[in-house]
């Protein structure tokens, strides 16, 4: 490596133009651009979204953006299991959305896709959001039972059936309230009241192998043992029937041969069944 050199032996030096400067300041190579004008005691210094959030904002109007599409984006990550993924799709659907029932419906369902990720804290906010939009609407029984099963995961016993008991209050018909209610004054060991709760569930329509186990285990406790064992057996047949069935539902998807003398999978189970409701 060389030194460059002028006319003479001497290195010589760069010259930069002497033109007559910027103004102070100078707009173009502004640092604190209008967009980013904001707060800073109010930015989480580790929330990685700020600047794509605030630019959001700034850049895109609310006309541009369809938050029904946007709603069924974190929908189907539901399906595939992209929780988070799902979460940042409802959010931005609630920032979005113009009409109040879409925008409590994202919330509900960002509480669900918080509930999957067992972020509880975070599901119990989001369902809090919906119920603070509408504490009435055909929504808010929903958020109810899910704000009810959040709250159980989080230790708060007391408020969950608070929250389980009003679901039922804002729709009589709602099957999934019915039976969260009665899990939890099952759990609370008011088993007469629960077997009740558990019976209208069902009669409502919510039938599967998780609603029959939690009955047979409420039959226990109160010594219907010979009743509890027939729906343990009943709830056994269902869930195997379920399994086979996702089990024939892969193999359709890679292209095998389909029949029900094959066996399931060993060390595998699967719980098609929730406690909460996507809307």
């Amino acid at each position: 490596m060389t030194d460059r050199e002028g006319d003479g032996d001497e290195p010589r030096d760069h010259r930069f133009s002497e033109g007559e400067g910027f103004d102070d300041p100078y707009d173009e190579f502004d640092l604190d651009p209008p967009e980013l004008d904001i707060d800073p005691s109010k930015v989480d210094p580790v929330d990685s979204r700020v600047v794509t959030d605030t630019l959001d904002s700034q850049q895109i109007a609310s006309d541009d953006v369809d938050a029904s599409e946007l709603l069924d984006v974190g929908l189907n990550y539901m399906q595939i299991n992209r929780y988070e993924q799902a979460t940042d799709a409802f959010e931005r659907t609630a920032r979005f959305a113009d009409d109040d029932r879409l925008e409590q419906e994202a919330w509900v369902n960002k509480g669900v896709a918080h509930a999957e990720l067992e972020e509880w804290d975070a599901a119990i906010g989001a369902h809090r959001e919906a119920l603070d939009i509408d504490d009435q609407s055909e929504h808010a029984a929903t958020a109810e039972t899910n704000l009810a099963y959040a709250l159980w995961e989080f230790g708060e016993t007391a408020q969950a059936l608070e929250h389980a008991e009003r679901a039922i209050e804002i729709d009589e018909r709602f099957a999934e309230g019915w039976f969260n209610r009665a899990f939890f004054l099952s759990e609370r060991g008011l088993a007469e009241e629960a077997l009740q709760c558990i019976d209208n569930a069902i009669r409502l329509g919510l039938r599967n192998a998780k609603v029959l186990e939690e009955k047979a285990e409420i039959l226990e406790e109160l010594g219907e043992y010979d009743e509890a064992e027939e729906i343990a057996e009943e709830a056994n047949e269902m869930r195997e029937q379920a399994e086979q069935e996702i089990m024939e539902d892969r193999r359709e998807m890679e292209g095998q041969p389909t029949g029900t003398d094959e066996l399931a999978e060993p060390g595998r189970e699967t719980d098609p069944d929730r406690e909460w409701e996507l809307e």
